[in-house]
């Protein structure tokens, strides 16, 4: 999907929505446990349900590779499952020597037919650059991320910038606003908005809003560019909102609250396009 598409979609359904399929078996409802495939049957009743409200999934990797063969089996499925028009992110946070990331890198493009993945950037540019070699695609690079222990190393000042910054700076040089996006957690907005100087036209994608308390007017106010810029992803706060036989509706509810309030972020935008 090039960023023009993207962008169009956007507009088109005023949201900026990423739905993150963390399926873990131990939390969907009881009853799709009878199920021949239970991690495709939520994903798909899921999708079905905040499809009008999303412009991105975002399946986390961990919870299919768990399941061995069956896993990625359920994995596919649901890429398969997937409308062409919507943006696909494997959550896997690869990266290897250059030939190693080759391999990964025609996995998940042209065997499963993702349009980007997570890429960890500390093995250097070799290992992130075959990533960046298929039209089309996108590496999403990880930057400043929302965890607890990401302080331990990410925040580390050397030449009066912290790691992540140097990162950021450095990486620029290895892809373009065409085929790059950077991972940004919504829980440290400070961090934000100096990130959206150093990197003003890429997009970014932010994790940590709703169930791990990140504050969507806070991102849209640090991160918003002229083209939007931003995708956020809720995983817990939307997929496990009911346990129960509602959760489809719980589902679709929660994205369109959250669509709801991206519209309201978007108007100032739409009216200049």
């Amino acid at each position: 999907m090039t960023r023009t598409e993207l962008f169009e979609n956007i507009l088109a359904k005023q949201s900026f929505l990423c739905v993150g399929l963390d399926t873990d078996t131990n939390k969907i409802p009881k009853h799709l446990l009878d199920e021949e495939d239970p991690i495709f049957e939520f994903n798909k009743v899921i999708i079905d349900a905040t499809l009008p409200y999303t412009v991105a999934y975002k399946p986390n990797l961990a919870f299919y590779e768990a399941h061995g063969s069956n896993g990625w089996e359920s994995l596919q499925k649901t890429i398969d499952y997937i409308p062409d028009d919507i943006f696909t992110i494997a959550d896997a946070k690869r990266g290897d020597i250059g030939n190693t990331s080759s391999m990964y890198a025609k996995a998940f493009f042209e065997q499963m037919s993702f349009d980007s993945i997570t890429v960890a950037p500390y093995m250097g540019s070799d290992s992130v650059k075959p990533f960046l070699e298929f039209d089309d695609k996108w590496v999403i690079l990880l930057a400043a991320t929302s965890n607890q222990g990401s302080k331990d190393f990410q925040d580390m000042i050397f030449d009066d910038q912290e790691l992540f910054e140097h990162v950021i700076v450095k990486s620029q040089n290895w892809g373009t606003p065409e085929n790059m996006m950077y991972v940004v957690g919504a829980t440290r907005p400070e961090s934000l908005s100096e990130i959206r100087k150093l990197i003003p036209d890429h997009f970014l994608l932010i994790p940590g809003v709703g169930a791990q308390g990140g504050s969507l007017t806070e991102v849209c106010n640090a991160g918003m560019n002229d083209q939007m810029g931003l995708l956020v992803n809720s995983s817990r706060g939307i997929i496990y909102a009911s346990n129960g036989e509602d959760f489809a509706e719980a589902a679709g509810k929660a994205a369109k609250k959250l669509q709801e309030e991206m519209a309201e972020q978007l108007k100032s935008l739409i009216s200049s396009v």
